[in-house]
């Protein structure tokens, strides 16, 4: 058997389009072409395909021409290369290459975005919801490393509203008030990912289904690299939440839930409350619809004393819920 056979699928039907996998990170339409155009005349390309960009597609203009490229490097001693790289090629699926648009991206709602210039943990989640909700309603986020680096897959609702996010971010750089202060700039490189819909399983600070608000929160996930914010003072900036961590100070006389939820909910409808004990101490979750709700009652009711005297102060911070399981 030829050594390069390995390459190829014998079994498929044969395709005037190709399937090549294992390409350079961001090889080009030109290095596509020039692989292909000793077996025909190319007519249509799609490169920088996949989660890792690293596969390509080629049409050329008679199915003939590309049985004789697959069949060539079946049966060569020597791989098909691309800048030294060994391209595994067989017949595509397609029967011609579709929506092209030029850069070798397919259109779809989901971006695939590429952070170049940081490590993984210097760009929060928070601050790629932000930045990607300019264009319209993030569904999901789902960060990873991969040898490209730092990634994220970003969900919108339909395609046209990532199209206008691509073309109005690809190459452009997170705005420096945006990043830790030992960061000094982050690009961002984007293109289409072949995902329609993200399966997320838990809130952390490595996904984010904005969708479903009852999805569990993994708290290990989200405090074990717990990732600053900062406000534009250059200060940290507390994580916000629609849940509000109450501790009580000073409790001289008896505070329950019903106390808590006249107190609260004057600032808003309060879905729900639990109260515990930590540390020989009284707190409480106290949980409202939105994150603005929640940071309008924090700010007026931070030290705020529930009886006169002093007594039972409120301390008050964001909790890392977004929705509580009380039992009834």
């Amino acid at each position: 058997m030829p050594s390069g056979s390995t390459q190829f699928r014998y079994t498929q039907t044969p395709s005037k389009v190709l399937h090549l996998r294992n390409m350079p990170w961001e090889s080009t339409e030109e290095e596509l072409v020039e692989l292909c155009k000793p077996f025909g005349r190319v007519v249509n390309t799609m490169c920088n395909v996949g989660a890792n960009r690293n596969q390509a597609f080629v049409e050329f203009a008679d199915q003939n021409q590309a049985i004789s490229m697959v069949s060539y490097y079946a049966s060569s001693s020597e791989p098909a290369q691309v800048r030294g790289k060994t391209v595994y090629i067989q017949y595509s699926n397609r029967q011609e290459i579709t929506n092209n648009k030029g850069t070798g991206d397919s259109s779809g709602n989901v971006l695939l975005v590429t952070f170049e210039g940081v490590q993984p943990n210097d760009v929060s989640i928070d601050v790629i919801h932000l930045v990607f909700s300019a264009f319209g309603f993030v569904h999901k986020i789902a960060t990873f490393e991969k040898a490209a680096g730092f990634q994220a897959l970003i969900q919108y609702t339909d395609a046209p509203t990532a199209l206008e996010a691509k073309n109005s971010l690809d190459g452009r750089s997170i705005p420096r008030y945006l990043l830790a202060q030992h960061v000094s700039i982050c690009h961002l490189r984007i293109t289409f990912s072949a995902h329609k819909d993200l399966n997320i399983k838990f809130q952390s600070h490595r996904s984010r289904d904005y969708t479903n608000p009852y999805l569990p929160v993994n708290p290990t996930a989200i405090e074990g690299i717990a990732q600053p914010m900062l406000g534009s003072d250059g200060k940290i900036k507390e994580p916000e939440s629609n849940v509000l961590l109450a501790s009580i100070e000073n409790m001289q006389y008896a505070v329950g839930v019903d106390v808590l939820h006249t107190v609260f909910s004057s600032f808003g409808a309060v879905r729900k409350i639990a109260m515990f004990e930590k540390n020989g101490g009284m707190q409480a979750l106290i949980q409202y619809p939105d994150i603005t709700t929640a940071g309008v009652a924090k700010q007026a009711l931070e030290g705020h004393c529930i009886y006169d005297g002093g007594y039972c102060k409120l301390h008050l911070s964001y909790s890392r819920h977004t929705d509580l399981n009380v039992k009834v």
